[in-house]
């Protein structure tokens, strides 16, 4: 079978809407590997704040210093008002300040301005 069981997970949900995103981080191997380590010990209080605004599954990708994130939200996501709900939620800002300093950009920038969202060209 070509289709793991989170590709049926998705595939058996109704209404979900998927975004994909890149991001570039600084060209620092030792950085790079904090970034990593980072994300194997996310705040609760981040994805508590993703479910909340409907973040059904993120999943983030790496070759290099290009990272590609995958972020299946509920049908009714809207990216623009929901991404700006979650930069209020608890610990978010300061969780962007935190991995900032290994992306490169402003401490006070949110996810929504770091992370550029990318355009579907194929889907089988």
């Amino acid at each position: 079978m070509f289709c793991d069981s989170d590709c049926l997970r998705i595939k058996s949900r109704e209404s979900v809407k998927r975004y994909c995103q890149t991001l570039q981080l600084v060209d620092d191997e030792q950085m790079i590997a904090k970034y990593v380590e980072a994300h194997k010990h996310v705040w609760p209080e981040i994805i508590e704040g993703q479910r909340k605004v409907g973040i059904l599954d993120m999943q983030i990708f790496r070759k290099g210093r290009s990272l590609f994130m995958i972020c299946d939200t509920v049908d009714e996501f809207d990216w623009e008002q929901d991404m700006s709900r979650l930069a209020t939620l608890p610990r978010q800002a300061e969780w962007e300040a935190y991995v900032s300093q290994f992306q490169g950009c402003s401490a006070d920038a949110r996810s929504d301005e770091k992370w550029q969202l990318m355009e579907k060209i194929y889907q089988l």
